[in-house]
């Protein structure tokens, strides 16, 4: 062990310091540093038994990853050549057909688009035309009794 760090396992000022700190901030890393400081010399023993374990136990997840990656998750090969000529060729059948239905995918949501855009469009002409009825002024003729609407340059804003 390094003896010359800053910060090791010994009564030095600065763990001295870091453990009276760690009491005033929060009393847990208090106990933590003082824990540090008595134990922290068995501490390379701990992380060799914890490295060791953790890697047991990610062994197994790596011999899982390797099953996924011979189920078509990756690239290995079995070792069957007619086995792994035909899977590949039914990988790029699979990604072909999936290409394929994403292209027909984007055109029918372009057309369910352009539908929408359509039927919004047909609503506010709709409106509009209904809209300019109802506030278009209107001038009754004194001669034949009639009612016309007056429709001229700027009678309506949105008609300029």
């Amino acid at each position: 062990m390094n003896t010359s760090a800053l910060i090791r396992p010994a009564w030095t000022p600065a763990t001295i310091a870091l453990m009276v700190i760690g009491f005033m901030v929060f009393w847990p890393l208090g106990f933590a540093m003082l824990a540090y400081i008595i134990w922290g010399d068995r501490l390379d023993g701990f992380k060799r038994d914890v490295n060791r374990a953790t890697d047991g136990i990610f062994a197994g997840c790596r011999r899982g990853s390797d099953k996924a990656a011979r189920w078509g998750h990756g690239s290995t090969r079995t070792g069957n050549v007619a086995f792994d000529d035909w899977r590949e060729k039914e990988l790029e059948r699979l990604n072909e057909e999936r290409r394929k239905l994403d292209e027909m995918l984007t055109q029918f949501d372009e057309y369910a688009r352009e539908l929408r855009r359509a039927k919004d469009q047909d609503e506010f002409d709709r409106f509009m035309a209904n809209r300019n009825k109802s506030t278009a002024p209107t001038k009754t003729d004194p001669s034949t009794g009639t009612t016309t609407t007056k429709r001229g340059k700027g009678s309506n804003l949105l008609d300029d």
